[in-house]
């Protein structure tokens, strides 16, 4: 694993930011190939990206010979393998682990795949739903998974600073573009003051603050 990192990316990606907020807390330089997801019916749909990932989706991460598909399996990767590196993103305990797990989950597997562009695209192109009516199921579909989140992260001792103690991990790489999807969409945060107070407090760092979208290379100018 000498050759340095590769992350085929997209700016606006969700999955992709969580995995740029990873390797930022890991301190890993790496190499960014964008990946645009809207540009001639998307790039990730070409038959040279299917080879890397089947799925047709990133992000990706290439590390030597292995390559690595899905944002959450990539973070705990990143995790094991440096594990001497920055913040360690997984906790040692077993109790701990399964909580960031837990509330990695919920937004990685409940909240984030009901809003991909590939959800919105068959609800648009299938079923004929409008802007307004995507941005309503959207809306929907985030205050489900903020006010279950709001329960979890508010009434816990084990949350502090971040989602889970006084360091950040994977629930708080998946947290901060959740919360910036919903911020996009124009979402009423005040029902969800710990989860803003984390939100807040994670782009304070600038492991999170280079990571935002706006900030990567093949954001618009």
């Amino acid at each position: 694993m000498t050759d340095l990192i590769r992350l085929y990316s997209y700016w606006r990606s969700s999955a992709a930011y969580r995995v740029r907020i990873a390797l930022n807390l890991k301190g890993l330089a790496y190499d960014y190939q964008s990946v645009h997801l809207l540009a001639e019916g998307g790039e990730q749909r070409s038959d040279s990206y299917a080879q890397l990932n089947p799925q047709k989706l990133i992000p990706v991460l290439v590390d030597g010979e292995r390559i690595i598909r899905q944002s959450m399996a990539i973070i705990e990767y990143l995790a094991d393998v440096y594990h001497g590196n920055g913040y360690v993103l997984m906790p040692a305990n077993a109790r701990e682990r399964a909580r960031v797990r837990g509330i990695s989950q919920v937004i990685g597997c409940d909240m984030h795949p009901l809003n991909n562009l590939r959800v919105l695209d068959y609800l648009q192109n299938e079923l004929g739903a409008d802007l307004a009516q995507k941005q309503a199921w959207m809306r929907h579909w985030m205050s489900e998974g903020f006010g279950a989140l709001e329960e979890l992260l508010g009434g816990n001792p084990s949350t502090g600073e971040f989602c889970e103690g006084d360091e950040p991990t994977m629930a708080d790489c998946c947290l901060i573009p959740q919360v910036y999807n919903a911020l996009r969409y124009g979402m009423d945060m005040t029902p969800y003051p710990t989860v803003t107070r984390i939100y807040e407090r994670c782009l304070q760092m600038s492991e999170f603050d280079l990571a935002q979208p706006e900030k990567q290379p093949d954001a618009p100018r």
